[in-house]
């Protein structure tokens, strides 16, 4: 499984941070690891340099074999929450997926 982590222009992410994401994410969905062929996650400030609540946002896009695309968004007040709620969503979706295709 590949990761690609896109950022809008508010947000730099230093390595480490991404390296923390990205093993973050692998074990999340390592179970699916064999499914999923690439990973693209976007995160963005809706804000921009603004305040507010709720305003950082995750975009996961799975590239599934065979199926087509999963794209899942979550919102937090930081990128850890959004990142961890929309791992919560695509992984509810692989169950499904998955299922589907184990009973076919």
């Amino acid at each position: 499984m590949t990761i690609q982590l896109n950022t809008d222009k508010n947000l730099t992410i230093h390595q480490e941070y991404d390296d923390k994401i990205q093993n973050q994410i692998k074990d999340a969905l390592n179970r699916f690891s064999d499914l999923i062929m690439r990973l693209e996650v976007h995160l963005s400030d809706e804000n921009g340099s603004k305040e507010g609540l709720e305003d950082k946002r995750c975009l996961l896009e799975a590239r599934v074999a065979g199926k087509e695309p999963v794209a899942v968004t979550s919102f937090g007040a930081n990128y850890d929450l959004a990142i961890a709620g929309a791992l919560t969503k695509l992984k509810s979706a692989m169950e499904t997926i998955a299922g589907k295709m184990k009973s076919h």
